[in-house]
């Protein structure tokens, strides 16, 4: 998990500072923004005192219909928990009050300079928060974007990793991170996976050496980030060690508590690898859709059966 300050956001999200510029540095721990309702009427039994405070158009519209002292007694309620920082959205004026305030408790008032609404900011700001928050680990391997699917590519040095994600680029899909893979948890069901920023659009080929994909191939041979869904370990050649069973039983790969659907693929000459990544994506794909070409075979072998 990165280190994420006040002043990380107001780069991000070219927020203008009107007070606590020397506050900038502080850090700011919950991933999720709060927008203070129930606690300028005096509710504050669940308010998250460590999160982003945001206030909109609804918020300053009914700070401004209070009486001088009514509104004193509003905003130092909630100022005297030092919450992170406020953001004004939706341009709003009239806030030499809530300047006052902030400066008196040290605390940054920000507002936004982009003319949107204060939902679409929260929901730009609360994303940003939660990936850059979010636990993470490094792995060796490849991530490649296939059919709109995030797959983890795995296996020992040398068993050709790089080179399948190379055939891959050549079919129209997209290098994610080649050789250290980043893992973000962003819920307990999705895993986000990513490049370390060293590595960003390299892809290190034996026998021909480090290759940027984004000049060879443009823009499209890469994506920034993409959600895991598949977990693909390519392993050696073992003679008799492969099956012809109809549905294999699902096993499953753990990164942070959360399962990913596992397959091994054995590497031999000649045989087309990255079409078989390309048909497992969809396979998964269609089944995510509640479709099973096992069981539509086994119904069919049945109803031959009731003649």
């Amino acid at each position: 998990m990165k280190l994420l300050t006040i002043e990380n956001l107001v780069r991000k999200f070219s927020l203008k500072v009107l007070t606590g510029e020397n506050q900038l540095q502080q850090t700011i721990t919950q991933s999720r923004s709060h927008r203070p309702g129930l606690e300028f009427v005096g509710h504050f039994d669940f308010f998250p005192t460590e999160r982003v405070q945001i206030l909109g158009r609804k918020e300053i519209t009914y700070l401004h219909k209070l009486s001088i002292e009514e509104r004193q007694i509003r905003i130092g309620n909630i100022v005297k928990y030092h919450p992170p920082c406020f953001i004004v959205t939706a341009g709003q004026e009239g806030l030499t009050y809530l300047t006052q305030y902030c400066v008196e408790e040290g605390i940054p008032l920000l507002c936004t300079n982009e003319p949107q609404t204060t939902s679409e900011f929260i929901t730009k700001l609360d994303a940003y928060m939660i990936k850059t928050l979010a636990p993470e680990i490094a792995i060796h391997g490849v991530c490649v974007n296939v059919y709109g699917m995030g797959i983890l590519l795995r296996g020992k040095s040398g068993v050709g990793k790089s080179e399948t994600a190379h055939t891959l680029i050549g079919r129209g899909h997209r290098l994610v991170a080649d050789d250290i893979v980043v893992l973000k948890k962003l819920s307990p069901r999705t895993i986000l996976g990513t490049h370390d920023g060293k590595t960003k659009e390299f892809l290190a080929l034996r026998s021909v050496g480090l290759l940027n994909v984004v000049r060879l191939y443009g823009r499209k041979a890469f994506q920034d980030e993409t959600r895991i869904a598949l977990d693909i370990e390519l392993t050696k050649w073992q003679k008799n060690s492969l099956n012809n069973e109809l549905e294999h039983e699902p096993t499953f790969t753990e990164y942070m508590d959360v399962q990913i659907p596992h397959i091994e693929i054995q590497l031999q000459p000649g045989r087309d690898v990255a079409g078989l990544i390309e048909a497992a994506a969809n396979n998964w794909l269609l089944k995510q859709q509640g479709y099973s070409a096992a069981e539509e075979f086994m119904k069919r072998l049945e109803s031959d059966s009731s003649w």
